[in-house]
């Protein structure tokens, strides 16, 4: 079994929902954290949370559509931090509405969060752990990459988009003892989901942040033989 006590974690969109559920799990285990966020409120309390379970913690705010402001932002991470050993790309945005109806921009705005959000954090991560020849990066994914529906174009593109993305990666870089896997969660009680009244959030019935929390730090223990590829989880009640 993999020790995490010790390592650090830079998580995007770690300030709420299941960015700082993964944070706060992390934390638990020893593990140093950094995230990354547009709300400088909402990430300066979540640092304090984290600090309060006697780790270190730090934060930055930029916009990861932006490969400039994620240049900087990650070079500040890494002057206070070093490398980090674990790399979460949890940031995202969703919108629904039909084909025709979703304003190109709105479009446009999705696949660049989702999708090059990801990469340009990945593509200034990645160097630091070729150089150490470890690593863990997970990319989170969603159960509208594997189907879509309808009035989800824009958002099953881009979820579609990161498991092929991190697949291609994952082949890439395993030979560097990195692994990267993809987590597709169904519908998570999150702030985007309750915001965009995808769910009611009651426990009792839909996935909670902790219940990914649990699945993203149960696959980070395990050997450095072992690579989990891809996993979705799903509420037991329908």
């Amino acid at each position: 079994m993999e020790q995490l006590q010790g390592k650090k974690a830079l998580i995007t969109g770690g300030s709420r929902g299941l960015g700082k559920a993964t944070a706060l799990a992390l934390a638990a285990e020893g593990v140093s954290i950094a995230i990354t966020g547009r709300d400088e409120t909402a990430l300066q309390k979540t640092v304090s949370e984290i600090e309060a379970l006697g780790v270190k913690a730090i934060y930055s705010v930029f916009d990861i559509s932006d490969f400039e402001a994620v240049k900087k932002g990650i070079s500040k991470i890494k002057e206070a931090f070093g490398d980090v050993d674990i790399l979460i790309n949890n940031a995202g945005v969703a919108a629904f509405g039909s084909f025709l109806e979703m304003d190109p921009q709105q479009w446009e705005d999705i696949m660049k969060t989702n999708v090059f959000g990801m990469y340009y954090v990945t593509h200034e991560i990645l160097p630091g752990m070729i150089a150490k020849n470890t690593g863990d990066i997970i990319n989170v994914s969603s159960t509208a990459g594997i189907r879509g529906n309808a009035g989800t174009s824009a958002y099953s593109a881009s979820k579609f988009a990161v498991i092929g993305l991190s697949e291609a990666l994952m082949m890439e870089v395993r030979k560097h003892n990195i692994r990267v896997s993809t987590l597709m969660p169904s519908t998570i009680a999150s702030d985007m989901s309750l915001a965009l009244k995808i769910t009611d959030g009651n426990p009792d019935t839909v996935l909670q942040p902790e219940d990914f929390a649990e699945l993203v730090v149960a696959q980070l223990k395990f050997n450095r033989r072992v690579l989990l590829k891809s996993a979705s989880i799903w509420s037991t009640n329908p």
